[in-house]
């Protein structure tokens, strides 16, 4: 008989580390399911934003001088601006845009391959969703330092959750479906969680680095600065350009893009900014990268005169600059193109099953010694279908009406969370999954019709027909679970 891999652990060690295991899940359950449902879709934001923008003229190239153009269109629609960010064309996104700073408002213009302006390029319903997902719509500190936490949580309980369950990996093919509902949930919940695993880990830790910078930064200020943050973020930022608020006239961009492509040939600009261009401190930041790499690419600024003030290349950083360069392309997986962006979605859908699932095994493990929690039961299915039906509402009306998606998303929360008070656990998923059906293809259907014979984005008509197919899947799953329900799981729930 081969040795096992696993060694022999004590009964009463993975009873404690089971109990903690539960109870780190139950504490952060709502927060780790939210993350990781909208961390599914914010993978796909850079073609949310194009589906949002789906009339903007398409081009491959723009040439330095549609560039200055559009510089120049930028402050003169919002004169006095602190930051202008141009986002030229690229091979996931070929169209030119304008991000415009003043006062913490920010303005977005879409412009033709020549950088005339051709429309504002508001994308509310992709950066109410992104923002969810990376700062929870807290003040930004805050919010970005919760959803760190909430990946250190996620990362303890895929530590505990192993360590609890020895035979994980001697498990890993074993699926008993079509008994008891609690060791279907227990299976669906061990297996998702051991199978993509490696996928797992590397997700909650990048998501707890990024969320934790602060924290981190602060460490590294009181080590070695004496609690200097400035000089603790100036080794990983570049250098802030001199203030002098005098007039003065916009950078030349031909002449600073001549000299980026000479510090780093072959690569493309995939954002230019200005801070205070309209300043004689003004400064330029470029940032380059290569398509389909794992880096975001090198990062040089200039001066107003075009002087090169700094260069970070990449390939000469030192590995620990070069870990938090490649922290957000690993945890968002936008690198790769399509393909693994599908893989990023159904993991971190797996991600958020193997959320909702521990909270259901807890919830049947208590049924079944006799202490049931109804209330609860009907509280967290409904706050696991919550959300699917709260994004779809917010994507659909955000075609229709200048409503916050922020607001929408939150009155679909509460009127899905109001159905715990009508409805047994078995309909409030059904009815919600049929609801989120309808809403996702209405949202597909009414995009094609309100941009119609405007579009000029093929990604637009790919979104439009994907959230037809989800719909269609989301549908399906609730006549399969019809099919398979067994007939005691469709009785009443006794009173609490």
């Amino acid at each position: 008989m081969s040795k096992p891999i696993w060694p022999k652990v004590p009964s009463g060690f993975v009873r404690a580390v089971l109990a903690g295991h539960s109870a780190l899940g139950l504490a952060f359950a709502a927060l780790i399911y939210l993350v990781c449902f909208s961390g599914s879709v914010a993978v796909f934001a850079n073609e949310f934003h194009r589906w949002e923008r789906a009339s903007a003229p398409q081009m491959t190239s723009v040439t330095p001088q549609a560039l200055q153009n559009l510089l120049v269109q930028s402050l003169a629609k919002v004169p006095g601006a602190e930051h202008v960010f141009l986002y030229p064309p690229q091979a996931e996104a070929q169209n030119l845009v304008a991000y415009v700073d003043k006062d913490g408002v920010s303005r977005e213009f879409m412009a033709n391959a020549q950088g005339d302006i051709v429309a504002e390029a508001d994308t509310p319903w992709t950066e109410f969703m992104t923002r969810l997902h990376i700062n929870l719509h807290l003040p930004q500190t805050w919010g970005i330092f919760i959803v760190g936490l909430t990946g250190v949580a996620l990362l303890s309980s895929l530590v505990s959750g192993v360590l609890a369950h020895p035979r994980v990996f001697k498990d890993a093919f074993h699926f008993r479906w079509g008994g008891s509902k609690r060791l279907q949930e227990a299976d669906l919940h061990n297996r998702i969680g051991v199978w993509a695993l490696p996928f797992h880990i590397a997700i909650s830790l990048t998501g707890a680095l990024l969320g934790l910078t602060v924290i981190i930064v602060g460490i590294l200020a009181l080590a070695v600065f004496k609690g200097d943050t400035e000089k603790a973020y100036a080794l990983f930022l570049p250098p802030h350009p001199i203030d002098d608020p005098r007039p003065a006239p916009l950078p030349q961009l031909p002449v600073i893009l001549a000299k980026a492509q000479a510090i780093a040939p072959g690569m493309s600009p995939t954002y230019v900014g200005f801070e205070h261009p309209g300043e004689a401190g003004a400064g330029v930041i470029i940032n380059v990268a290569k398509p389909g790499t794992l880096s975001r690419g090198d990062l040089m600024t200039f001066d107003r005169e075009g002087k090169v003030m700094s260069v970070s290349k990449f390939d000469e950083s030192n590995l620990g600059q070069q870990i938090i360069n490649v922290l957000g392309p690993i945890h968002f997986g936008w690198f790769g193109g399509g393909l693994i962006k599908i893989v990023y979605a159904v993991l971190g859908l797996g991600l958020t099953t193997v959320t909702s699932s521990g909270v259901a095994i807890w919830l049947a493990r208590r049924r079944a010694k006799g202490r049931p929690a109804p209330r609860w039961e009907r509280v967290w299915i409904a706050t696991v279908w919550s959300q699917p039906f709260a994004f779809s509402a917010s994507a659909l009306v955000s075609l229709f009406a200048a409503w916050p998606p922020l607001a929408v998303w939150a009155a679909a929360t509460l009127l899905a969370f109001g159905t715990a008070a009508l409805w047994m656990p078995q309909a409030i998923s059904t009815r919600l999954r049929l609801a989120s059906a309808a809403l996702l293809a209405l949202t597909g259907a009414a995009h094609m019709m309100v941009f119609g014979s405007d579009i000029t984005d093929p990604m637009a008509w790919t979104v439009d027909i994907a959230l037809i197919i989800v719909a269609a899947g989301l549908a399906a799953t609730v006549v399969r679970f019809r099919k398979r329900a067994p007939v005691a799981d469709a009785q009443p729930m006794a009173a609490e």
